[in-house]
């Protein structure tokens, strides 16, 4: 993978549905050269897909809350259990295996933080396997992946 390729990547990050003729533009390469390198990129698995970000009222994603999930044992089976229950729940939006201190980091959406907690009561700490549960409930949205634009914008005075 090299510069133009770390380009291409970054563009369609923020764009996943810049035509390839912009595409192209902007990293120097003709239509045809970028489009091989792009189908490349998809064949190797580096471009994994694409998504749209979907907004779901006017404060987006209401309640966002980001869980850290420690398991009682870090099995196979724990683990492939606890996956599989997680992909039940699509409020769940995101859910990473991680290194460190908690086993699993989620990303919550929910309408209210009432809501929150009765998932929190009802589904994260029946989930198998789970130890502890660190909840932060989010307080506003500042960058976002994907959508070109940076999210709860606020202008302040600088200095």
């Amino acid at each position: 993978m090299d510069k133009i390729d770390r380009n291409i990547l970054r563009l369609l990050q923020l764009d996943g549905r810049m035509s390839n003729q912009a595409l192209a533009e902007a990293v120097g390469l003709s239509p045809s050269a970028c489009l091989r390198r792009v189908k490349l990129l998809e064949q190797s698995g580096v471009i994994r897909g694409y998504s749209a970000v979907i907004s779901v009222g006017e404060d987006d994603e209401g309640t966002v809350a980001i869980v850290r999930i420690t398991l009682e044992k870090q099995t196979e089976e724990y683990l492939r259990r606890f996956e599989h229950a997680v992909r039940q729940h699509p409020e769940i939006r995101e859910c990473y295996l991680m290194t460190g201190d908690a086993d699993y980091l989620m990303r919550v959406s929910l309408s209210s933080a009432g809501k929150y907690e009765e998932l929190h009561t009802n589904v994260l700490s029946r989930l198998p396997g789970v130890a502890r549960i660190h909840s932060s409930i989010a307080m506003r949205n500042v960058l976002r992946a994907g959508t070109g634009s940076h999210a709860g914008h606020h202008r302040g005075s600088a200095g």
